[in-house]
C-alpha cells in the first residue's frame, strides 16, 4: 500500500549503523540507570538492592523510542550541517533526552557536578526523580529543551511558534499518541496552514505510535494505517511509516525515511526560496511505530511488558524480591556497557564521535536558550499616540484602539529583524487592534478567495480560532528569544489556564538555573470584559482570569488595570521591555471616558497606584472615606459616585484612590511591586472606610489586603456571578458595582452618616427603581448615565426628597 514503510535499503554504512545503535544502547542503558540506579552505575559488582533507589519513580514505555529518534538525528545533523530543535512531546521522557544531552557532553558544560565519567554517572542516575534533584519531564534544567512535557498537547503548536521567523531551523517535534488526543494538539496539526515556507523555518512532525497510554490503548494505534494516513494527509501531511521491533531492521528503516523526509523538506524550502513556488507545500511527517518499552524485559512475573501498557512507567518496583533485581541487572547489562563505556566510565571514542559539535548539537542549540542572545525590541516613543484630556471625563475614547495603533508603529520599527508577531483566536478587529492592518495582515497559506482581505503569506498577524493553539505559537516565539502580544476575550482566556500555569512554572525555574537567559515577556490583552458584554451575556462574563493568575510567584505575574487610554499605553510601553514575566492587562474596547493626561498617566502609572486629587476633597486632613476603584468600569462607576457625594453631601470628606498595578496592594514583603504597609497606610488609613469598586471577584481584594491595618474596614464591590444580556449600567447594577450601591455603601459605612443622610438613601432607592423600569422598557440606560460627565460636585445632579 502506499503508505508502506520505505524499503530496508540502508541508505548508511553498516558500520555508522552498528555505531548508531551503540549510541541508542548507551541511551537506554543510561535511562533505565536513571529511574531504577542509586549507585553502582557501571555494574562492575553484582546488583544489589542497597544499589537501588527506595522510590522508583519514572517512565520507562516512551524513553527507547525517544532515544532511537535522538540517535537517527544526531545523523542527519552531521551529514547535512544542519540547525535541528528537538522537542519531546511525551510527558514522561526526560530520562531519554538527559541520556543524550550526557553523551553530547552539554550536559555536564550545564551542570559541571555531572561530569563525563563513573562519578557523573552515578550523580546522572540519582539526580533523578529524586529530593534536590530533576524532574521525570524534560524541563528547565534539562539543556536544548523549550518545551515542559510534564502536560500534554503542546509540543506541536510550541515548535511551529519555534520556526516562525526563524528560516534555517527544523524543529522535529515527537508526537506520543496519547499527547494525540488531546484537543490542543489535534488543532495544532492545522499550524501547517500558516508556516511560510520562504521566511519561516520547517517542523517535522514525528508521531510515536506505541500503542498505549497509562493503562489503556490509544486511538491513533488502533485504526488501522489506511485511515491514518488518510488523516494525516487530511492535516496537510505526507507521511512516511516506520514500523517494527527488530533493532537491525529499523536502524535501516529509519535512516531511510529521515533522507527521505529532510530532502523533502529541502525541495520545499528551495522550491519556494528560489523558485518562487507559492502553493501550499504538503510537508512530510514520520510515523514511527515501535513497541511500548522497546528493548525492557518481554515478561514480568508472567505477564507481556513490552508491547503493553504495563511498561509504561516503572516496568517492575518490588526489589524485595531477589527476582525482580535479577530482572534488573539482565536488563541493564543486556546493553552490554562494557562495549560502549571505557574503564573511567566514559563514551568509547568511536561512539562519541556521532555526536554533532558545539552548536550543532541539540542540547546546545541556541534557539533552546532565548535565542542565544537578548533581542531587545524597538518600542517607539508611545507618547506620540495620546489621547488629548483637557479635563477628566470631558472626552471619551476606546482603549484599546489607541493601543492598537501604537502596536502598529511597534510592529513597524521591528519588521526589519522580523522579531515581533501578534497572536489572537480571530480577535484583532474585535479587540480594536485594526490599526495593524495597515502595516500587515494575517498569516495564511490555505485557501484564498477574492472577497477575503487582510490575509497574506507574509502576515504577522497569527489568528486561529483556538486559544491553545495561539498560546502555544506565542510561548514557542518567546522561548526562541522572540517578542508578541495576544489578545483575547476575557472569559475565554480560562481556556489556556494550564499552559499559562505551565509557562508561568518554566519562568519561575529558569530564574534558578544560572546558564538560562531572560526571555521576552509572555504579555496578554484581556478585552471584550465582563461590564461590557452588552449582546453576549452570561456566557461572557468571567473576570477571574486575573483571580488564578495572581497565585503564581509573585517575581512571574503582574496584572495591570488601566482606568482609560493614557493609562493603557503607558502599561503597554512597560511590559513590552520586560523579561520573564508574565504581564496581564485588562481594558475595556468601548468608548469610555477619559481621566488622565499624558503627563498625569505616566505619573500615576511610575507609582501604579495613587490618589486622584482632582476627584478627591480631603486634602489637608483625613478623609471621611476613602474610594478604590481598580478597573476601567470600577472607575468610572466610582468617579460618578464620588460626584453625587460631593452634590449631595458636601461636607463628606471623600478620598479617590485609584488602582493601575494591582500588585501594589499586597505588602512588600510578598511582592516587589508591593506596599510597604506606612504607604498603605497613608493611601488608605488606619481606621477610614474603604468603598472598594474592584473589576473581578471581590474576594480578590481580600486576598490581596487581609494583613494590612485596616483590612476590616475594606468593603469590596465586584463582579458577583449576577449577569445576562443587558445594558451596560444594568450589569452593575446587578453586582452592585453601579454608583447608586457605591454611595449606599458610604452610607453604611461611615460613622454617623446613616441617620443624617436618610433623604439621599431613599434618592438612591429611587434612583435604582427608576433605572429598572427605564431598562425595562427601553432597553437602553436612562440619558444621565450615558450621557453623564464629571462635574465635580458642583450642584449638577440634585437629591429628590420625599
Amino acid at each position: 500500500m502506499s503508505q508502506a514503510s520505505p524499503a530496508p535499503r540502508p541508505p548508511v554504512s553498516e558500520n555508522l549503523l552498528r555505531r548508531m545503535d551503540a549510541w541508542w544502547r548507551a541511551a537506554n542503558y543510561l535511562s533505565v540507570g536513571q529511574i531504577y540506579l542509586l549507585a553502582n552505575p557501571l555494574l562492575r559488582e553484582p546488583l544489589q538492592l542497597a544499589h537501588v533507589k527506595p522510590r522508583l519513580l519514572g517512565h520507562w514505555g516512551t524513553t527507547p523510542g525517544l532515544n532511537f529518534l535522538y540517535t537517527h538525528l544526531n545523523r542527519i545533523i552531521n551529514e547535512r550541517d544542519l540547525e535541528l530543535l528537538f522537542l519531546a512531546g511525551p510527558g514522561h521522557g526526560g530520562p531519554a533526552v538527559v541520556a543524550n544531552t550526557w553523551l553530547e557532553g552539554t550536559y555536564s558544560e550545564t551542570w559541571p557536578n555531572v561530569p563525563q565519567d563513573e562519578e557523573g554517572m552515578a550523580a546522572l542516575f540519582k539526580q533523578f526523580s529524586f529530593p534536590g534533584g530533576i524532574p521525570s519531564h524534560v524541563a528547565p534544567q534539562t539543556p536544548g529543551s523549550i518545551h515542559e512535557g510534564g502536560e500534554l498537547g503542546y509540543a506541536l503548536s510550541h515548535a511551529y511558534g519555534a520556526a516562525f521567523d526563524n528560516p534555517d531551523l527544523i524543529v522535529a517535534c515527537v508526537i506520543g499518541d496519547g499527547e494525540a488526543e488531546t484537543g490542543p494538539l489535534a488543532t495544532a496539526w492545522h499550524s501547517n496552514k500558516f508556516l511560510n515556507p520562504v521566511t519561516d523555518g520547517a517542523v517535522l512532525p514525528i508521531l510515536h505510535l506505541n500503542g498505549y497510554k497509562i493503562a489503556g490503548p490509544t486511538v491513533l494505534a488502533r485504526i488501522g494505517d489506511d485511515e491514518l494516513a488518510s488523516l494525516m494527509r487530511g492535516y496537510g501531511y505526507e507521511p512516511v511509516f516506520v514500523e517494527g521491533d527488530d533493532p537491525a531492521v529499523m536502524h535501516a528503516l529509519m535512516a531511510s525515511a529521515f533522507d527521505q523526509v529532510f530532502d523533502d523538506i529541502r525541495r520545499i524550502q528551495r522550491a519556494a526560496r528560489e523558485e518562487g513556488e507559492t502553493a501550499r507545500p504538503r510537508w512530510p511527517m514520520i510515523v514511527l511505530r515501535t513497541p511500548k518499552g522497546w528493548t525492557g524485559p518481554k515478561t514480568v512475573d508472567g505477564l507481556k511488558t513490552e508491547g503493553s501498557w504495563r511498561s509504561h512507567q516503572v516496568p517492575f518496583g518490588n526489589m524485595d524480591n531477589p527476582e525482580h533485581l535479577a530482572l534488573l541487572e539482565s536488563w541493564m547489562r543486556s546493553y552490554r556497557p562494557e562495549e560502549l563505556f571505557d574503564a573511567h566510565g566514559r563514551l568509547l571514542p568511536e561512539i562519541a564521535a556521532l555526536s554533532p559539535h558545539g552548536e550543532r548539537r541539540m542540547s546546545a542549540n541556541p534557539h533552546s536558550n532565548g535565542g542565544g542572545r537578548v533581542r531587545e525590541l524597538r518600542v517607539p516613543p508611545f507618547e506620540r499616540h495620546a489621547v488629548d484630556v483637557p479635563a477628566p471625563g470631558l472626552v471619551n475614547a476606546e482603549a484599546t484602539r489607541v493601543m492598537g495603533a501604537f502596536l502598529r508603529e511597534v510592529m513597524r520599527v521591528n519588521l526589519p529583524s522580523r522579531n515581533f508577531r501578534i497572536f489572537g483566536p480571530d480577535e484583532t478587529a474585535s479587540n480594536r487592534w485594526s490599526d495593524v492592518f495597515e502595516l500587515t495582515s494575517r498569516t495564511w497559506l490555505a485557501q484564498m478567495l477574492p472577497e477575503d482581505v487582510q490575509l497574506a503569506r507574509d502576515g504577522r498577524v497569527m489568528e486561529i480560532l483556538s486559544e491553545h493553539t495561539c498560546q502555544g505559537w506565542l510561548e514557542g516565539y518567546l522561548l526562541t528569544g522572540r517578542h508578541g502580544f495576544m489578545s483575547c476575550y476575557e472569559a475565554f482566556i480560562h481556556i489556556i489556564d494550564s499552559m499559562f500555569n505551565q509557562h508561568a512554572k518554566w519562568l519561575k525555574v529558569i530564574r534558578e538555573i544560572p546558564w538560562r537567559r531572560p526571555l521576552p515577556s509572555l504579555n496578554y490583552l484581556l478585552t471584550s470584559h465582563v461590564w461590557r458584554q452588552d449582546h453576549n451575556g452570561f456566557s461572557h462574563q468571567d473576570p477571574g482570569f486575573i483571580d488564578y493568575a495572581v497565585n503564581k510567584k509573585a517575581d512571574t505575574v503582574r496584572v495591570y488595570l488601566p482606568p482609560d487610554a493614557n493609562t493603557l499605553l503607558v502599561v503597554t510601553d512597560h511590559v513590552m521591555r520586560t523579561w520573564n514575566r508574565i504581564n496581564i492587562i485588562v481594558a475595556g474596547k468601548q468608548p469610555q471616558a477619559q481621566w488622565l493626561d499624558m503627563e498625569a498617566a505616566i505619573r500615576h502609572c511610575a507609582h501604579g497606584i495613587g490618589i486622584w486629587r482632582w476627584a478627591s476633597n480631603d486634602e489637608g486632613g483625613e478623609p471621611d472615606v476613602v474610594m478604590a476603584c481598580a478597573g476601567d468600569v470600577p472607575t468610572l462607576e466610582t468617579i460618578a459616585a464620588v460626584d453625587l457625594l460631593r452634590t449631595w453631601l458636601p461636607d463628606l470628606k471623600v478620598r479617590v484612590v485609584n488602582v493601575v498595578d494591582l500588585m501594589t496592594l499586597e505588602p512588600a514583603d510578598r511582592h516587589p511591586h508591593g506596599l510597604s504597609d506606612a504607604d498603605f497606610n497613608s493611601l488608605f488609613t488606619t481606621n477610614r472606610p474603604v468603598i472598594f469598586a474592584h473589576h473581578s471577584y471581590p474576594t480578590l481584594i481580600h486576598k490581596l489586603t487581609y494583613k494590612r491595618a485596616n483590612h476590616a474596614n475594606i468593603h469590596v464591590h465586584g463582579f458577583i456571578e449576577e449577569g445576562t444580556t443587558t445594558t451596560p449600567f444594568d450589569m452593575t447594577v446587578l453586582n452592585r458595582l453601579d454608583r447608586y450601591h457605591l454611595c449606599e455603601a458610604v452610607i453604611d459605612h461611615v460613622e454617623g452618616l446613616s441617620q443624617r443622610a436618610a433623604h439621599v438613601r431613599q434618592t438612591l432607592h429611587d434612583k435604582l427603581a427608576e433605572h429598572r423600569r427605564y431598562v425595562d422598557t427601553y432597553g437602553d440606560d436612562m440619558p444621565e448615565i450615558r450621557n453623564w460627565r464629571w462635574s465635580g460636585g458642583r450642584g449638577d445632579a440634585q437629591p429628590e426628597h420625599g
